[in-house]
């Protein structure tokens, strides 16, 4: 049993890096994670999203196992992921699988389509006459035509990868999948086609996606709850259109001051909130507000009082000590 009945729950999760840098020869320690909560419910999408650099990869990854949690605990159906063991993790691939950024990456060029997607089932043993089966029903439920299967990846358009990604993702009906920027590497025209393959398959199959992303636009048409990320840390998360409409953080406000709007006459009235300052070094530790140095209405204790998500009765969560119902210290 997870903590609060979810599919995934996150806790208290943290990924540091030790590296060496200039100007310090004994090296540091960069904090990707820094100690994240998350909750994704059976059959939603919960987004995550920030600018480049905040950990929402490295959180996918963490959850995967692909890179190793320096403390936290993360729950799958009652299950601690971050207890098993490395043989015990690859055994979860029927449950957890990535849908990458990259198709071109992706995808092997030496390998068919159908060898691509069939990979998986071969690792875990299903049978070659079983196997061809489900990949021509996989790729029958991505839109993908039976005649490509012999083909290979660079006859295909970025579109046409991607949908091999997916169905590769699919082979062995997980129910959960990360979803790393998705659609980031796809012509704009291509995007809107990928993001409701993704939403037709979750209503069919009954997916859970963990969704990362830097673009609020697609993040607004395709998630059920946003978890807005900052220097490893959550600095807000709630439901999609509260976050939209009352978010409270002066970091989520910048993020969707920058979002287009339809209304031509309405861009040009709305204020882009430009950030000043600078985010601090990745190699120190934080020791208050991680937004601090860049915060337009930060107060003298923001400093060092380190902010915690605190909720409201409208369903969103806040770290901030300024904006956060009742205060939000930590």
């Amino acid at each position: 049993m997870t903590p609060d009945d979810s599919l995934l729950a996150i806790r208290d999760l943290a990924v540091h890096y030790p590296t060496r840098h200039a100007g310090n020869a004994a090296g540091g320690i960069v904090r990707a994670i820094d100690g994240v909560d998350l909750t994704v419910r059976a059959g939603r999408t919960l987004a995550v999203v920030g600018e480049s650099g905040c950990g929402k990869s490295t959180l996918g990854y963490a959850v995967l196992g692909m890179v190793q949690a320096t403390h936290g605990h993360i729950y799958y159906e009652g299950r601690e992921l971050t207890a098993m063991t490395r043989k015990q993790r690859r055994s979860m691939a029927r449950e957890l699988q990535i849908v990458f950024q990259d198709p071109h990456a992706a995808l092997d060029p030496r390998m068919s389509i159908g060898a691509s997607i069939a990979e998986p089932l071969e690792i875990h043993g299903v049978s070659r006459n079983d196997g061809a089966q489900r990949v021509a029903k996989l790729m029958d439920l991505v839109g993908l035509p039976a005649s490509y299967r012999d083909r290979r990846p660079d006859a295909l358009s970025g579109g046409q990868r991607q949908r091999v990604v997916i169905a590769r993702a699919l082979a062995l009906s997980p129910r959960l999948l990360i979803c790393d920027e998705p659609v980031s590497a796809l012509d704009v025209s291509i995007r809107s086609q990928i993001l409701n393959l993704l939403m037709a398959l979750q209503q069919e199959l009954g997916l859970t996606y963990l969704f990362i992303s830097h673009d609020l636009s697609v993040v607004r048409h395709i998630a059920d709850d946003v978890a807005v990320m900052y220097l490893g840390r959550i600095a807000e998360q709630g439901p999609t259109d509260m976050l939209f409409s009352r978010a409270r953080h002066p970091y989520t406000q910048a993020l969707l001051s920058t979002i287009p709007l339809p209304d031509p006459v309405a861009q040009r009235a709305r204020q882009k909130i430009i950030l000043a300052g600078e985010p601090p070094s990745r190699f120190s530790e934080v020791q208050g507000c991680p937004f601090y140095s860049r915060c337009s209405i930060r107060e003298a204790r923001c400093a060092n009082q380190r902010p915690r998500l605190v909720g409201a009765a409208d369903g969103l969560s806040t770290a901030c000590l300024v904006r956060a119902v009742g205060g939000g210290l930590g």
